[in-house]
């Protein structure tokens, strides 16, 4: 891994080549901001050895469903995983196209009644409208957050037919007490939005507090639902 993000060899690794590193865990902007908040010690935004060390174990806690904590660092989970396009060893998630999609077709029929009774316009939701039947699930609001981050794949801020039956199905799970994951398992991602997945040269930075917060609120949902008005069905 190291020739990946030390380019320079100098023993420690910029925010820049971090970020698009890290990016290749398929771990989502919140969980990444968080794994490098807790790495970057000294907020310098540069990670020596021993930082991007831990940023790695956190990234393979994420990946197999633990907290993000400093708490779980020696707890054993196997190593992290990236998907590297270019990388014939790496392809998990290239592979994925193959897999059935968890969502059955007869939930997905009762998801879609749901979906269609919201009135989407042009075959989108908006997170106002998504947010009243995620609230009505009475779960937390972190983990309703996770449930709109996990199901938003292209970050439009609107859930489309098929986004919507993930986001439902990881909220069935949720109430049968699973855990919700922190990054979207190959599984889950709705044949329509599988491709070979590319990585953009140009990343935005994840470790200044001021883009942090802006990640937070490019995410309508998350923002909405951690509000504390209490809201009646």
């Amino acid at each position: 891994l190291a020739p990946q993000v030390d380019s320079a060899n100098a023993g420690r690794v910029l925010a820049s080549d971090a970020a698009v590193f890290l990016k290749k865990s398929g771990l989502t902007d919140l969980v990444l901001g968080k794994i490098w908040d807790l790495a970057d010690t000294d907020g310098k935004g540069i990670l020596n050895k021993q930082e991007f060390f831990v940023a790695l174990r956190l990234v393979a806690c994420a990946q197999n469903g633990l907290d993000v904590s400093l708490n779980n660092l020696n707890l054993p989970v196997p190593p992290p995983r990236f998907t590297d396009t270019s990388s014939p060893l790496l392809l998990s998630g290239t592979a994925s196209s193959d897999v059935p999609w968890a969502v059955k077709p007869e939930d997905k029929a009762k998801y879609d009644a749901i979906f269609d009774s919201l009135n989407p316009v042009n075959g989108l939701l908006s997170g106002d409208k998504v947010k009243p039947v995620l609230l009505n699930s009475k779960l937390p609001v972190d983990i309703l957050g996770r449930v709109w981050e996990l199901s938003d794949i292209d970050r439009d801020g609107m859930l489309d037919r098929d986004e919507f039956a993930v986001a439902m199905f990881l909220v069935y799970c949720a109430l049968e007490k699973e855990p919700v994951p922190m990054s979207l398992p190959a599984a889950l991602v709705p044949p329509s939005k599988r491709k070979p997945i590319s990585i953009p040269g140009a990343m935005p930075l994840i470790p200044s507090s001021s883009s942090t917060k802006e990640s937070h609120q490019s995410l309508p949902p998350v923002g909405i639902l951690a509000a504390k008005t209490p809201l009646t069905q």
